[in-house]
């Protein structure tokens, strides 16, 4: 490709690019995000007493964080485990009397109270999920539509060759070989 048609990248978008990029499952990403509440609930509560203000702004990081890191086949997942993470990690900042039943109300008081949090982590994953998922399905259908100019696969039938697959972000699959032999063969 000549030096005349590359784009120019930022150098910020350098930088980011040079940034660890893993890829949880589902679970993966629903246990990253319960742990790393927890953890942030349990310095919250030691060092600032237990802000809610602190805690839920960590929340919303951590919310991109989770929905930025789980794998594209996983990306619906993202929108549910953060609001899980969020309950799970309150609990030590939660307040609540002694006994289960206190601290179980302590939990929904602090939960109610603090929705806002909830609900705007919960939308931060939602959107980089929906974004995610839309830039997947463009590269998809891009790969599809330039195998189908390119005459790749068989003519005609939109199968999609392994290098197009494998620019999409699919599995390239195996050709189909027809089989021969006495097992293979049919006779009439």
């Amino acid at each position: 490709m000549p030096s005349a048609r590359r784009r120019r990248v930022a150098p910020v978008v350098l930088r980011l690019r040079r940034l660890p990029n893993p890829r949880f499952t589902g679970l993966g990403a629903g246990l990253f995000a319960t742990a790393t509440m927890l953890f942030f609930a349990f310095l919250d509560q030691l060092l600032f007493d237990g802000a809610p203000l602190v805690y839920g702004l960590l929340f919303l990081p951590v919310s991109a964080v989770t929905a930025l890191w789980v794998r594209t086949a996983d990306l619906v997942t993202a929108p549910i485990a953060v609001p899980i993470a969020f309950a799970v990690g309150v609990l030590p900042i939660a307040g609540g009397t002694e006994g289960f039943g206190g601290q179980f109300m302590g939990l929904v008081t602090t939960l109610a109270v603090h929705a806002g949090w909830l609900y705007g982590g919960t939308l931060v994953a939602g959107v980089i999920a929906s974004v995610r998922k839309v830039r997947q399905m463009g590269r998809r259908q891009i790969a599809r539509d330039a195998a189908a100019r390119g005459g790749a696969g068989r003519a005609g039938t939109g199968r999609v060759t392994g290098a197009a697959a494998a620019a999409a972000g699919g599995v390239p699959r195996a050709p189909r070989v027809p089989r021969t032999g006495a097992a293979g063969s049919r006779r009439v």
